[in-house]
């Protein structure tokens, strides 16, 4: 009997998808609940299980192809895989009785399976796999750089393009993701819609690095999760917001919107494109809520296993060049959001403390704010507000 394998039910923001790779081909095995295809949105990857046991018989829609919610995918003959597999050892093409093959038929068995690729298909990411299937790439010498010993597509690629001949002039055209083009679309559309400015600031992050530095063991001992960065930068932030509510407004046709909440948006870079899961409720977290937030939101988002919910909303977001080591730059809006926060690397640099010179590890940071509802006098004494706080963790404690 066979089983039809459908689009499942999109999101409602989202009309349709773009199938990105299948796990399985016609002729394959596959067990209830494996993952059978990915499916590409404009923020997240899909998994589609299969719904039962059996072989794939048919794929209907194929690798590229737009779908929609309900749309008939492909086919699958139910029956157990144990089943399957024996009816695929006894039998061979019109019912030829295989249950005592001969010495050569083994003999060439053996040789092709020693022939056949071992890739464990679980370490590719789902734009790995797409780029192997496309390329028909053996990688099964190949060792991932990703998490893990996660195969990630620019190993792919790099396999791909060392395997042929050397060009002097290499070029190559790969289609935009759907992802890719959203980001695309969304970006220019700000610059085209907001009046953007940036603002640009510097912290003294020794207090913070000492901090860190004095309780990083008992912190880890006490919350199972490391003290970072970002989460002092969350709270630095929602303390700012608090104090300049239009910061943390947006604009919605001739009505500004004020939020009396704080939804934080952290840029991820991932090898799909940048995401940015938001952290809901931020100005209720702790350090430790914050750090296992925004740790678990980044190894979700590089897997592909972020939800679209999770990357909904939000009131204002925060990027972090500075993993990249990124000096200063001018982050853009990402709307309807009125601001984003710029990170950078933090460098070494002498600075004038109490009148005499010292070398501090000295930070820029960056607002970009939309100058339509937002005025420059707010924009820095915001970011003012955010450089007291870092200077001076103990503030909030004391709610200053």
């Amino acid at each position: 009997m066979s089983t039809e394998v459908k689009v499942p039910v999109l999101p409602e923001s989202v009309a349709d998808a773009t199938v990105a790779a299948w796990h399985k081909q016609p002729g394959d095995s596959i067990r209830r609940d494996e993952n059978l295809l990915d499916l590409e949105t404009d923020k997240v990857v899909l998994e589609v299980p299969s719904p039962v046991d059996g072989v794939v018989s048919k794929v209907v829609r194929d690798s590229g192809e737009t779908v929609v919610s309900g749309e008939l995918l492909g086919l699958i003959e139910e029956g157990t895989v144990e089943e399957q597999d024996s009816v695929d050892s006894e039998a061979g093409p019109g019912g030829e009785d295989k249950s005592q093959p001969a010495e050569k038929d083994l003999k060439t068995s053996a040789d092709e399976d020693k022939a056949k690729p071992a890739t464990d298909t679980a370490r590719l990411s789902p734009a790995a796999r797409r780029v192997a299937e496309e390329e028909k790439a053996d990688l099964s010498q190949l060792s991932g750089t990703g998490r893990g010993g996660r195969i990630t597509k620019a190993d792919v690629m790099q396999h791909v393009q060392g395997a042929g001949p050397v060009s002097a002039r290499p070029e190559e055209r790969v289609k935009m993701t759907r992802l890719r083009s959203t980001i695309a679309a969304r970006m220019k559309d700000a610059q085209n819609t907001a009046a953007i400015l940036t603002s640009f600031n510097e912290v003294d992050l020794k207090a913070v690095m000492d901090l860190r530095r004095k309780y990083k063991e008992a912190f880890e001992n006490q919350h199972g999760v490391k003290l970072g960065l970002m989460s002092f930068f969350v709270k630095a932030v929602c303390d700012a917001l608090r104090k300049h509510p239009v910061i943390n407004a947006s604009l919605e046709g001739d009505e500004i919107v004020y939020h009396g909440y704080q939804d934080i948006g952290i840029a991820v870079s991932t090898e799909r494109g940048l995401m940015v899961p938001i952290l809901k409720d931020a100005g209720h977290m702790t350090l430790a809520d914050a750090e296992h937030a925004i740790r678990d939101f980044a190894s979700r988002a590089r897997d592909g296993s972020i939800t679209l919910e999770e990357l909904q909303g939000g009131t204002f977001s925060i990027t972090n060049g500075g993993t990249f080591g990124s000096l200063l730059s001018t982050p853009l809006l990402n709307p309807p959001q009125s601001a984003i926060l710029g990170m950078h690397t933090i460098k070494e640099r002498a600075v004038v403390v109490d009148g005499e010179i010292k070398a501090r590890p000295m930070m820029y940071i960056a607002l970009s704010y939309d100058h339509r509802i937002i005025d420059g006098k707010d924009a820095v004494q915001f970011l003012v507000a955010v450089k007291d706080v870092l200077e001076d963790p103990a503030r909030l404690l004391l709610n200053l």
